[in-house]
């Protein structure tokens, strides 16, 4: 039986591919450096023989090599997931997005590995001047260092499918939510309640507006638009074609928490933080026309990750 490899497969998207691509039947090999992923992500698979883990490093080529062997389709996740780090160490997303991705296409091609997915971000498109945001939209100048990476990525991605005959498959994300979340704003939101539980700090205005979807649509999306195999490269923005306040977030993670009489304050101005985009909007009609559906709106998916990580982190 061919092998599924997937990176980053202990963090919260790529444990969540692991446990749909389980459910296919298919044969899973996780590699991991744990830096933001954990073991409790694929617990419920320690006993499994479809799931082998490796402990490794994308920026150490021979093992990338190694974990290469006998796979069919290469789930390339792995990235730093904090888009914040990477304005302190201007290196992290260089590193950690675009060399590891580098690393995983040379091994694909010096081991005869074929097929990558890769995951994306809407912030390749930086602020975009149309709104929603269509995959042909551009030129796409993102603001942020992380989708500077992805975008240098995707880049590499259709350069390996037009010179060595790759095919890839380029998921742009919105904001994925969902149970085991490490970062983002509903995870934070729910850490300052836990410190403080009578105010909840809002970093910018408020007004902050994105595309949301759950971790369940996103890896479904992904395997349904691999199943189409529309050949060499294939990019699709994944999201639910509607958008949610940060100021609405913060009023349903309270409403969540169950906390009374909590002082959501704001510390202004249109960023949350530097390289943050405002506004993301994604237009995912191509997605929509090949049959999918998402089970949840933004809204409902950002509620129902609320009670999942309160559950999670406690309050």
């Amino acid at each position: 039986m061919s092998m599924e490899l997937v990176t980053g497969g202990a963090g919260f998207i790529g444990s969540h591919l692991v446990d749909a691509l389980v459910e296919r039947g298919l044969k899973v090999r996780v590699l991991d450096n744990y830096s933001s992923g954990k073991e409790s992500f694929l617990a419920q698979h320690s006993s499994s023989e479809m799931v082998e883990i490796v402990k490794g490093d994308l920026l150490d080529s021979e093992v990338v090599i190694s974990a290469m062997e006998g796979v069919a389709t290469v789930h390339h996740l792995a990235a730093n997931p904090d888009i914040r780090l990477g304005t302190e160490v201007t290196n992290t997303d260089l590193e950690q997005g675009t060399i590891a991705t580098y690393n995983v296409l040379e091994a694909m091609r010096l081991t005869g590995v074929g097929r990558i997915s890769f995951s994306s971000s809407s912030a390749v498109y930086g602020e975009a001047g149309q709104m929603p945001t269509p995959e042909t939209y551009g030129p796409i100048m993102p603001i942020s260092l992380y989708g500077a990476s992805k975008l240098a990525s995707e880049a590499l991605i259709t350069a390996w499918v037009g010179t060595f005959g790759a095919q890839g498959f380029i998921h742009r994300f919105a904001n994925i939510v969902g149970p085991r979340g490490t970062h983002g704003v509903i995870f934070d939101f729910i850490h300052k309640l836990k410190s403080d539980p009578t105010r909840l700090e809002v970093l910018g205005d408020g007004k902050q507006e994105k595309s949301y979807m759950s971790a369940e649509d996103c890896v479904r999306s992904m395997i349904h638009i691999m199943d189409i195999d529309e050949g060499g490269a294939n990019m699709y923005n994944l999201g639910t074609g509607d958008t949610c306040s940060v100021s609405r977030i913060a009023e349903i993670v309270v409403e969540e928490s169950g906390l009374d009489d909590v002082s959501i304050e704001y510390t202004g101005g249109s960023r949350g933080w530097a390289g943050d985009v405002p506004k993301t909007y994604l237009d995912v009609s191509k997605l929509l026309q090949t049959g999918f559906e998402p089970t949840a709106a933004s809204e409902r998916a950002i509620r129902e990750t609320a009670k999942a990580l309160i559950g999670e982190i406690g309050l």
